[in-house]
C-alpha cells in the first residue's frame, strides 16, 4: 500500500510538472484553448531537421506571444506543444490561417513521430470542407497527455493562430469567424450591386472605378481568408501562390484610380496626383514580381503601399476638403477609419494589443465601414454635381430670359436699321462684284507672271549657254585669220615665181620663200588651223544641241494634245538648266520606262522645269555641300501609267511645308524671290493630265516628287 501511494504521488508530481512546463489542459468547462503562449518554436530555415530527428533538437524556444507571426516569406519552422485532455471528448486542433502553404502534424508515440495530418493551400485537396481553415483530429482521447510536433512551410507570411478544443467548440469558434466574414461579404455585395445600378443610371466614370475597387478588395479579402481556395480553385493549388499578392495589388491599383478620379487630384493637388501615379507603377511592379516568383518583393511592396496609400489619401482628402470640395470629407473619414483598423491589426500581430474578436476582425470592420462611407461620399459627390448642374441650369435659364428681352429690344432697333443698311449692302455688293472681277484679273496676271518668270529663267539659261560656244567661236576667228594671212603670204610668194624670167633669180626666190616659211613656222600654223577649226566645229555643235533642246522645250505654249517621249522633255529641260546647275550637283538619269505618252508636252516641260529648279535651289540652301545628287527615274506601272521620280539631296521639308506646298501663293523663299504659284501650277497641270503627284520628304533627308501619268490621255482635248 505504501509503494502504491508513492507511485501515485510521483505520477501526480509528473503531471503537475508537465502542466507548469507548458501543457494545454482541456476540461469539460474549457471552450477552446489558444496555443500561442504554449508553443515551442524551432526555426528550420536551414532545413536541418525532419520528422526523424526533430525530437532531439535543442533549438526549440518558448513563444512569448499569444499569436506568433512570421512576416518573412519562405517560412520553414517546427512547433511543439503538449495537450493534457481531461475532457470527456476527443481533442481537435483549429489552424485558423488558411493562407499557409503546407502544414504537417505529428504526434509523439513512444519517442517516434507519427503523421496524423497534412494540409495547406499548396496541396491538392480532394474534398471541399465547410470551413476554409484547417481542422485536425488530434486522435487524443479523454484523460491522455500527448506531445505534438508541427512542420509549417509557407511561401506566404505565416500566422500561428491555433486553437485546441472539442470538435463542437472548435467548429463553433470557426463559425463565429465565418459569420463575420459572411456579413462582410454581404455588405460588399450590396454596395457592389447598388453602385453598379447607379452607374447604369448616371453613367458616371467614378462609379465604375469604385465598382472595380470593391470587386478587387473583396477578391483580396476572400482569397486571404481562404474562401476562394476552398470553394473555387480547390484542385488548382498553384493559383494560391499568386492570388493574394496579385489581388491585393489590384485592390491598391483600383483604389488609387478611384481616389484620383473622386478627389480630382490632377486639378486640386497635382503633386499628390504624381505620387499616386508612382504608387500605380509600384503596384504593377508588385504584380510582375509575383508572376516572376519574387513574392518577397511583392508582399513588401503591398504592405508598404497600403500604408502609403492610406496616408497620402488622407492628406489629399484634407487638403482638398479645405479647398471647399465637400465630398472629400466622407472620403477622409473613411480612410482614417481604414488606417486605424490597419494600425490596430498590426499592433495585434506585434502582440502589443491582445488577440480578441475586435482586433482579429478589425480589418473586415474597417474595410466594411470604409466601403460604406466611400459609397456615401460618391453619392454625395453626385448630389453636389447635380446641385451645381441645377444651379448652372437656373443661371443659364435666367440669362436666357435676359437675352430674350435684349433680343426683343434689339429687334426693334434692327428693323429700323435694316432698310438703311439694305441700300448700303447693295452698294457694297456692287463694289464686291467689281473687286471680284479685279481679283480674277489679278489672278490671271499672276499666272502669266509665273509663266513669264519661267520663260525669263529659260531665256537667261539659253543666252548663257549659247554665249559660251559663240564666244569660243569668236575667239578662234582672229587667230585663224592671222594664220590664213600667213599662208596667203606664202602662197603669194609662190605665185611670184611664175613671173620670173631669169632662172638665176629663181633659186634666190626659193630661198626667200623657205626663209618665209621658217619665219612663220608653217608646220605650227597648220596644226593651229586644225585646232581652231575643231574648236569652231565644237562650238557650232554645242549651239546646235542647245537649239535642238530649245526646239523641244519650246512646246511650252502648245495647247494641242500630242504623243511624245517624256524623256525628250526631261533631257531638254536639263540642257536648258545646265547653266544653273553648280559643279557639286550631279544629275543622275535612270530611264526604265518606254516614255511615250499622250500629253500636252509644253505643259509637262513646265512641270519638269519647276520641280528641277526647286531641287537645285533647295540644295544650294544647304550649309554644308558635299556630293549632291538629283536623281530622275522613270518606270512603267501595271496600271498603264508612267511613274516619274525626281529626288534631290537637299535639306528636306517639314510636315507643315509638305501639306501646304501646292497652295497658291505659298512659298518658302524670301520676299521677291518667288510668286508662290510654281507648285500650284504644277499641281493643276498634273490634274489636267488626270495624274497624281506625291511627296516623300523629311528634314535632313531631301525631297522626292513622284509624278504618275496615264499613258493614254483620259479626257477630251
Amino acid at each position: 500500500m505504501c509503494i502504491k501511494r508513492v507511485c501515485i504521488c510521483i505520477a501526480f508530481l509528473f503531471i503537475v510538472t508537465r502542466i507548469f512546463a507548458g501543457d494545454i489542459v482541456l476540461t469539460n468547462e474549457t471552450n477552446v484553448q489558444k496555443l500561442g503562449g504554449y508553443l515551442e518554436i524551432l526555426n528550420n530555415s536551414n532545413k536541418k531537421y525532419n520528422s526523424s530527428n526533430v525530437i532531439d533538437a535543442k533549438e526549440f524556444y518558448t513563444s512569448t506571444r499569444k499569436m506568433p507571426v512570421f512576416s518573412s516569406l519562405d517560412v520553414n519552422i517546427w512547433i511543439r506543444f503538449s495537450v493534457l485532455n481531461q475532457s470527456g471528448s476527443i481533442a481537435y486542433l483549429n489552424f485558423d490561417h488558411p493562407n499557409t502553404s503546407v502544414i504537417t502534424l505529428y504526434k509523439d508515440s513512444a519517442g517516434k513521430l507519427v503523421k496524423i495530418y497534412t494540409g495547406g493551400n499548396a496541396l491538392m485537396q480532394q474534398n471541399k470542407s465547410e470551413l476554409p481553415n484547417y481542422i485536425v483530429n488530434l486522435q487524443q482521447g479523454p484523460n491522455s497527455d500527448i506531445t505534438y510536433y508541427g512542420h509549417i512551410e509557407s511561401s506566404h507570411p505565416a500566422v500561428l493562430d491555433i486553437y485546441v478544443g472539442s470538435y463542437g467548440k472548435v467548429v463553433e469558434q470557426s463559425n463565429k469567424k465565418l459569420n463575420i466574414i459572411t456579413t462582410y461579404f454581404g455588405i460588399l455585395l450590396a454596395i457592389f450591386f447598388y453602385n453598379l445600378f447607379l452607374y447604369f443610371v448616371t453613367v458616371d466614370r467614378g462609379y465604375i472605378l469604385y465598382i472595380f475597387y470593391i470587386f478587387f478588395l473583396g477578391f483580396a479579402q476572400f482569397t486571404l481568408a481562404g474562401f476562394l481556395f476552398k470553394f473555387v480553385w480547390l484542385n488548382n493549388p498553384w493559383i494560391n501562390y499568386y492570388a493574394v499578392p496579385v489581388s491585393s495589388s489590384m485592390a491598391i491599383i483600383s483604389g488609387v484610380m478611384f481616389s484620383m478620379n473622386f478627389l480630382r487630384t490632377k486639378f486640386y493637388t497635382p503633386f499628390i496626383h504624381k505620387i499616386f501615379i508612382v504608387i500605380l507603377v509600384a503596384s504593377f511592379i508588385s504584380i510582375i514580381a509575383s508572376f516572376m516568383h519574387f513574392n518577397s518583393i511583392s508582399y513588401f511592396l503591398i504592405v508598404f503601399l497600403q500604408v502609403v496609400v492610406s496616408i497620402v489619401a488622407i492628406v489629399a482628402a484634407f487638403i482638398i476638403m479645405f479647398k471647399g470640395y465637400r465630398p472629400a470629407t466622407f472620403y477622409a473619414v473613411s480612410w482614417v477609419l481604414f488606417l486605424t483598423g490597419l494600425l490596430i491589426f498590426s499592433l495585434r500581430n506585434s502582440d502589443i494589443l491582445p488577440a480578441n474578436y475586435f482586433t482579429n476582425y478589425i480589418l473586415y470592420i474597417g474595410s466594411a465601414i470604409e466601403t460604406v462611407l466611400l459609397s456615401i461620399a460618391l453619392a454625395d459627390k453626385i448630389n453636389v454635381l447635380k446641385k451645381e448642374k441645377d444651379q448652372s441650369q437656373a443661371e443659364a435659364l435666367e440669362q436666357s430670359r435676359k437675352n430674350e428681352r435684349l433680343v426683343n429690344e434689339q429687334n426693334i432697333i434692327l428693323e429700323e436699321k435694316v432698310s438703311k443698311r439694305t441700300a448700303e449692302l447693295q452698294n457694297a455688293n456692287h463694289h464686291l462684284n467689281e473687286a471680284l472681277i479685279n481679283l480674277k484679273d489679278a489672278q490671271t496676271q499672276l499666272v502669266e507672271a509665273e509663266k513669264m518668270a519661267s520663260l525669263g529663267q529659260l531665256t537667261a539659261g539659253i543666252a548663257h549657254e549659247i554665249n559660251n560656244p559663240i564666244n569660243f567661236v569668236k575667239s578662234n576667228i582672229n587667230p585663224l585669220r592671222l594664220d590664213i594671212q600667213d599662208l596667203l603670204e606664202v602662197l603669194n610668194a609662190y605665185g611670184e615665181l611664175h613671173s620670173l624670167k631669169d632662172d638665176t633669180n629663181f633659186k634666190s626666190s626659193l630661198d626667200k620663200i623657205k626663209n618665209l616659211k621658217d619665219e612663220i613656222d608653217i608646220t605650227y600654223v597648220k596644226g593651229e588651223i586644225e585646232n581652231l577649226i575643231a574648236g569652231i566645229e565644237e562650238g557650232a555643235e554645242r549651239t546646235a544641241e542647245i537649239v535642238r533642246g530649245l526646239r523641244t522645250f519650246s512646246r511650252i505654249d502648245e495647247a494641242s494634245l500630242k504623243t511624245v517621249n517624256v524623256h525628250d522633255g526631261i533631257l531638254s529641260t536639263i540642257v536648258l538648266l545646265k547653266n544653273t546647275i553648280p559643279y557639286y550637283i550631279k544629275v543622275v538619269k535612270e530611264f526604265n520606262a518606254e516614255g511615250v505618252i499622250e500629253c500636252f508636252p509644253g505643259k509637262l516641260n513646265q512641270v519638269f522645269m519647276n520641280i528641277i529648279t526647286n531641287a537645285i535651289q533647295a540644295i544650294k540652301q544647304k550649309a554644308v555641300k558635299e556630293d549632291e545628287v538629283i536623281t530622275i527615274k522613270t518606270r512603267d506601272t501595271e496600271e498603264g501609267c508612267i511613274e516619274i521620280s525626281i529626288k534631290d539631296s537637299g535639306p528636306g521639308m517639314e510636315e507643315a511645308t509638305k501639306h501646304r506646298i501646292f497652295e497658291p501663293f505659298f512659298t518658302t523663299k524670301d520676299v521677291g524671290e518667288g510668286t508662290g504659284l510654281g507648285m500650284a501650277i504644277v499641281f493643276k497641270i498634273i490634274q489636267k493630265h488626270f495624274g497624281k503627284i506625291n511627296i516623300n520628304s523629311s528634314p535632313g533627308n531631301g525631297a522626292e516628287f513622284i509624278i504618275t501619268l496615264p499613258l493614254k490621255y483620259k479626257g477630251d482635248d
